[in-house]
């Protein structure tokens, strides 16, 4: 089964150690992808359960369901030194036309059937536990307060360091940030309220995705035939 032949879309979470949480978005991406939304990854989570045993993770799609031609897959490297992993498992998800969906934890678990429920569907050897379906966009995504702070950024008048990076004064960086922190100069508004989209989400055990070590570094992918 594990036989990804190409990437529709990518989504790296971050390098953390087991006790911290991480996440990333990666909302409109290339036109190859975005053509197809249910191959469109919108955000990435990783945080540890409050026990240090389980790791869960959480990809979301754009689209409103799971393509039948698709694979998505989290990718968990591992090593025991930041930077420095020595050990990948893959827990992956398929879906049929009816959105029954089969997943693998690495080579230790299965599991096949209905995981749209709101408790998921576990594993046969009791390792890993996979939700499917709808929910709310978890993103808070300012998209003006963005592109107002952007805009307050590129028409200051900064001097150039060395890299050529521009060097705002503190008057310039207070207003970027309170830019960022508004929309149309009013409360900060989250433009994807309300938004759904579909979710992948796994509890796995650690010692699954742990196996080169305590430092886990998340990424996921979309891939088709």
């Amino acid at each position: 089964m594990h036989d990804f032949r190409w990437g529709a879309a990518c989504a790296i979470a971050a390098v953390s150690v087991l006790s911290g949480p991480a996440q990333a978005s990666d909302h409109l991406d290339a036109p190859s992808v975005t053509a197809d939304p249910a191959a469109d990854i919108a955000d990435l989570f990783a945080w540890m359960s409050p026990d240090g045993r389980r790791v869960n993770l959480v990809m979301t799609l754009v689209a409103h369901r799971f393509s039948d031609r698709l694979q998505y897959v989290f990718h968990v490297d591992s090593g025991a030194r930041f930077g420095k992993t020595t050990a990948s498992t893959s827990i992956a998800c398929r879906f049929d036309a009816a959105g029954t969906a089969e997943c693998w934890a690495g080579d230790e678990d299965y599991l096949h059937g209905d995981a749209s429920q709101p408790a998921g569907l576990e594993g046969r050897n009791q390792r890993f536990r996979v939700f499917a379906g709808l929910r709310d966009d978890p993103f808070f995504n300012n998209v003006k307060g963005a592109r107002a702070a952007m805009n307050a950024a590129g028409n200051a008048k900064a001097k150039v360091d060395a890299a050529g990076c521009p060097m705002l004064d503190e008057a310039t960086s207070r207003a970027v940030l309170d830019a960022w922190r508004h929309t149309d100069g009013g409360p900060a508004r989250n433009f994807l309220q309300g938004w759904k989209v579909a979710a992948l989400v796994v509890s796995v055990d650690r010692d699954v995705v742990a196996r080169g070590g305590k430092l886990l570094a998340v990424w996921g992918g979309t891939y088709g035939s």
